[in-house]
C-alpha cells in the first residue's frame, strides 16, 4: 500500500513535468516558427524587389537596344532611299537627254532630206547643162574640121609629133625637180613625225638597279630582323637568295641581288614580315613560299596594267603573265616592259600621223620583245619566240609579221613593220636608256650561279654581295658533312677555271638537316 502511495504521486509529478516541458517546447517552437515565417516574408520581399530591379534594368536595356537598332535601320533605309532617289534622278536626266537627242536626230533627218532634194535638183540641172555643152563642142569640132581640112585624130598626131621631144625634155626636168622636192620634204616630214612621237611619250630614262631599299618603322626592327645570333636574317637570305645589308642607314634595310624577280620576292616577304610582326625562321620560310606561289598572279596584274595603260583591247589574258615578266627583264640595263611600252606609244603616234593602222602598230610594239620573257628557258631568238607567242595567243597575221621584221630578220610586209623597227631603234637609242655595263654584270652573276648549280647534290645557288660571294644549299640526304668541304673546294676550283672576275669569290656551302614528323 505504501508502495502505491509513493508511486502514484511520483508518476503524477513525472507527468506534470513532461507536460510542462512539452508546453514550454511548444511555445519555443511556435516562436521559432513565427521567426522563420517572418524571415521568409522578408526574403520574399527582398527577392521581389531584386527581380523588379532586374526586370526594370533588362527592360531599359532592351528598349535602348531596340532604339539603337531602330536608328540603324532608319539610317540604312535613308541611305537606300537616297540612293534610289539619286538613281531615279539620273534615270530621269538620261531620259531627258535621250528625248533631246531624239528630237535633234529628227530635225537633222528633216534637214538631210531637204539637202538631198536640193542636190538631186542640182544634179539634174548639171546633167542638162553637160548635154548642151557636149552638143556645142560637137558642132564646133565639125566646123574646125571643115576649115582645116583635117580630122581631129590627124590634128592630134601632128601636135603630138611636133611637141613630143619638147614635152619629154620638159617632163624629165619637172620630174627630177619633183623628186628632189619630194625627197627633201619627206625627210623633213619624217623628222617632224619622229620628233613629235618621242616628245609625246614623256618617258623617263630607265636604268635597272640591283638594290632595293625597304623602309622600317623604327631602328629596333633591325634587331628583330637580324634575330638571335643572326638566325632570322640567315633564314631570309637562304630562303630568298638575296643579300640583306643592314648598315647605319636610319630606319632602312637594303636588299641586293642581280635577279629582279628574286629581289622583288625578298622585298615583299620582308615587308609582310614587318607588317605581321612575327619574325622567326619558320615564319620566314612560310611567307617566302606563300609569296612565291602568288607571284604569277602578281605578274599577270603587271601585264594587265600595261595593256590597260596603252588602251589595247581584246588581247588574250594569257599574255598578261609574259608581259609581267618583262618588268623583271632588262636589256643593256633598260627595263624590257618599259621599252615595249615606249615602242608601242612611239609606233602608234607615227602610225596616226601617216594614216597607218594604229591598233596594229600599238599591239606589235607592245609584243615585239615578249619572247624575252622565256628566251632563257626556251631555245630560239627572242624575235622568233615573240612571233610564236603572238601566234599562239591569237594575234593577227599583220601583228606577227610586224614583230618578225623589227630586227630586219625578214623583209618588211607593211608600213607598220617599218614603224616598229624605227620605234624600237628610237627607244633603245635615247640617251641614258641603256647601260651595257649592268648587262655584262648580270650575265657574269648568272654564269656564277649556273656553274655552282651544276654539281651533284646542289639544290640552290645564290650569288650575293655583287658577286663576291656565292651561297650554295645542298641536299642533306645526298651529301654528308664531310662531303660538303670537298664540294666547296671543287666549286671554287671550277670558278677559277671557267670564270673571269675581279678580286676573290667566297664559296659558302650550307647543309641543313631537318626532322619532320606528324602527330595524328
Amino acid at each position: 500500500m505504501s508502495m502505491i502511495t509513493y508511486t502514484i504521486p511520483a508518476l503524477i509529478g513525472i507527468a506534470l513535468t513532461v507536460l510542462a516541458v512539452f508546453l514550454m517546447r511548444r511555445r519555443l517552437f511556435a516562436g521559432e516558427y513565427r521567426r522563420l515565417e517572418q524571415l521568409r516574408q522578408e526574403w520574399k520581399q527582398q527577392s521581389d524587389r531584386e527581380l523588379d530591379a532586374q526586370r526594370t534594368k533588362i527592360s531599359l536595356e532592351l528598349k535602348e537596344e531596340f532604339i539603337n537598332w531602330k536608328n540603324e535601320y532608319n539610317r540604312k533605309q535613308n541611305q537606300k532611299t537616297n540612293r534610289l532617289n539619286e538613281m531615279e534622278r539620273r534615270l530621269v536626266q538620261k531620259e531627258e537627254n535621250l528625248d533631246n537627242r531624239y528630237v535633234n536626230l529628227e530635225n537633222k533627218e528633216k534637214d538631210l532630206k531637204k539637202v538631198e532634194l536640193t542636190l538631186a535638183e542640182k544634179d539634174r540641172r548639171i546633167e542638162q547643162s553637160q548635154r548642151e555643152l557636149d552638143g556645142l563642142l560637137d558642132e564646133q569640132r565639125r566646123k574646125l574640121e571643115q576649115i582645116s581640112g583635117m580630122t581631129v585624130q590627124e590634128a592630134k598626131e601632128m601636135i603630138v609629133n611636133q611637141y613630143e621631144g619638147e614635152a619629154r625634155m620638159e617632163s624629165a626636168q619637172r620630174l627630177k625637180a619633183i623628186e628632189e622636192d619630194l625627197k627633201e620634204k619627206s625627210q623633213v616630214m619624217a623628222k617632224d613625225i619622229i620628233g613629235t612621237a618621242i616628245q609625246r611619250i614623256a618617258s623617263e630614262h630607265v636604268v635597272s638597279s640591283s638594290v632595293a631599299v625597304i623602309d622600317l618603322p623604327n631602328d629596333e626592327m633591325k634587331g628583330r630582323i637580324i634575330g638571335r645570333e643572326g638566325r632570322n636574317i640567315r633564314a631570309l637570305e637562304n630562303a630568298t637568295g638575296v643579300d640583306f645589308i643592314v648598315d647605319d642607314t636610319p630606319e632602312a634595310i637594303i636588299v641586293s641581288s642581280f635577279d629582279p624577280i628574286r629581289r622583288e620576292i625578298a622585298k615583299r616577304a620582308l615587308e609582310t614580315l614587318i607588317q605581321d610582326g612575327r619574325i622567326h625562321p619558320a615564319r620566314v620560310e612560310e611567307i617566302v613560299e606563300k609569296i612565291e606561289k602568288g607571284f604569277d598572279d602578281y605578274l599577270r596584274e603587271i601585264g594587265e596594267q600595261a595593256v590597260l595603260e596603252l588602251g589595247i583591247k581584246d588581247i588574250n589574258p594569257e599574255l598578261y603573265y609574259f608581259l609581267g615578266k618583262l618588268k623583271f627583264r632588262s636589256s643593256y640595263g633598260q627595263n624590257a616592259l618599259q621599252h615595249s611600252k615606249e615602242v608601242a606609244m612611239i609606233a602608234a603616234f607615227m602610225a596616226r600621223e601617216l594614216n597607218a593602222d594604229v591598233n596594229i602598230a600599238r599591239r606589235a610594239g607592245l609584243l615585239h620583245d615578249v619572247g624575252k620573257s622565256i628566251d632563257r628557258e626556251t631555245e630560239g631568238t627572242h624575235t622568233q619566240l615573240s612571233v610564236e607567242l603572238a601566234r599562239k595567243f591569237g594575234e593577227s597575221k599583220k601583228v606577227q609579221e610586224a614583230i618578225a621584221s623589227h630586227h630586219m630578220d625578214v623583209d618588211f610586209t607593211s608600213v607598220e613593220g617599218v614603224l616598229i623597227q624605227a620605234a624600237d631603234t628610237l627607244s633603245a637609242a635615247r640617251p641614258g636608256a641603256r647601260r651595257e655595263i649592268l648587262e655584262t654584270y648580270i650575265k657574269r652573276l648568272e654564269k656564277l650561279e649556273e656553274v655552282c648549280a651544276g654539281f651533284e647534290g646542289v639544290e640552290k645557288a645564290y650569288a650575293l654581295r655583287a658577286g663576291r660571294e656565292v651561297r650554295v644549299i645542298v641536299d642533306s640526304n645526298e651529301l654528308n658533312d664531310n662531303k660538303v668541304f670537298f664540294v666547296s673546294k671543287d666549286i671554287a676550283k671550277r670558278i677559277q677555271e671557267e670564270l673571269e672576275y675581279p678580286g676573290q669569290i667566297k664559296v659558302t656551302v650550307i647543309r641543313e638537316v631537318r626532322a619532320v614528323e606528324y602527330a595524328k
